[in-house]
């Protein structure tokens, strides 16, 4: 092959190497936006057979509810939105993450029909790159933990150092708030991590294994494909290093037969996290379906946590 050649082949090679990172990387990192104020929160798709009706009743509950619209700029500049829900005025905060392309009240249903029983009031921030909020790269908790703490800020400066909060998460919300426990304000009573992951490279290489890709590819292309495209180090967060240094109570949360985030993962977590600690694992219960299976179980756990933590 000449010299032209060669070079020709190299150029086309780079092309379509550079084409493959961009489309990677928009298609796990970037996010639409898809969501608009007068468009009803997604249902889970996945959720089917008995399963089905109970949670159509509580995502049409929740959606139901009526609201205050927040909003606060984060500290890289990104206007970020959410909604405040009043159950009380009184008692702690509950600030709720939804997870990875989630929505607050899709994947928050069950956890809003608990704090309206319990007359706990609710932020429910949209996660950057999701719904309302600014933003165009979801980045697995390395720049939303950094979003947790500028919402608690915000709830500090709205009801001062006397009132709790308890933080609280599913899926990739649990892992965005247990990767920012050992930088939490006092008032911080306690945290509820549902069917949270170890760190970004976990959950990738996890996922890459399921669709066959090879995982060591598959972290490699995500990782140069973040800092090319979002300017993001996907090693730089670890919910179990962080939990080292948590002084927070921890009420870990999972199901026991999730195949997307296998509850080795909250396992992992559970043995770092130095701080008082509980784990519930639901028998039967897939990925973040733990409050739909046994609901009997998950809110004795959530109400025997808080009564010890937030009172």
């Amino acid at each position: 092959m000449g010299k032209k050649r060669i070079l020709a082949a190299l150029g086309a090679a780079s092309a379509a190497a550079a084409g493959t990172l961009a489309v990677s990387y928009f298609s796990v990192f970037a996010r639409c936006r898809d969501m608009k104020e007068d468009v009803p929160p997604p249902v889970r798709e996945d959720v089917s057979g008995r399963l089905a009706a109970k949670y159509g009743e509580l995502h049409s509950a929740a959606c139901a509810l009526d609201g205050e619209s927040v909003v606060l700029r984060s500290r890289d500049g990104i206007e970020l939105r959410g909604k405040f829900y009043r159950f009380s005025g009184e008692g702690p905060v509950m600030l709720f993450f939804h997870g990875y392309h989630g929505h607050p009240l899709r994947d928050g249903c069950g956890m809003m029909k608990l704090a309206r029983e319990l007359g706990t009031d609710v932020l429910v921030p949209d996660q950057r790159a999701h719904g309302e909020s600014g933003g165009r790269t979801i980045t697995f908790g390395v720049r939303e933990q950094y979003d947790c703490l500028d919402w608690i800020q915000y709830l500090l400066d709205r009801f001062g150092s006397g009132r709790k909060i308890i933080l609280s998460g599913v899926s990739m919300g649990a892992s965005t708030v247990l990767m920012a426990a050992d930088r939490l304000p006092g008032n911080v009573a306690g945290i509820i991590a549902d069917c949270g992951y170890t760190t970004a490279e976990a959950i990738i290489r996890h996922v890459s294994r399921q669709i066959r890709l090879p995982e060591g590819l598959g972290f490699a292309l995500a990782k140069t494909d973040a800092r090319l495209f979002g300017g993001v180090d996907l090693s730089a967060a670890s919910a179990p290093e962080a939990l080292v240094r948590c002084r927070a109570p921890v009420l870990f949360i999972h199901g026991e037969d999730d195949s997307f985030v296998p509850a080795d993962m909250s396992r992992e977590n559970y043995e770092a996290c130095t701080a008082p600690k509980r784990f519930l694992t639901v028998p039967g219960a897939e990925h973040a379906m733990s409050f739909l299976v046994d609901e009997e179980a998950y809110t004795t756990a959530v109400k025997e946590f808080l009564s010890e933590t937030a009172t």
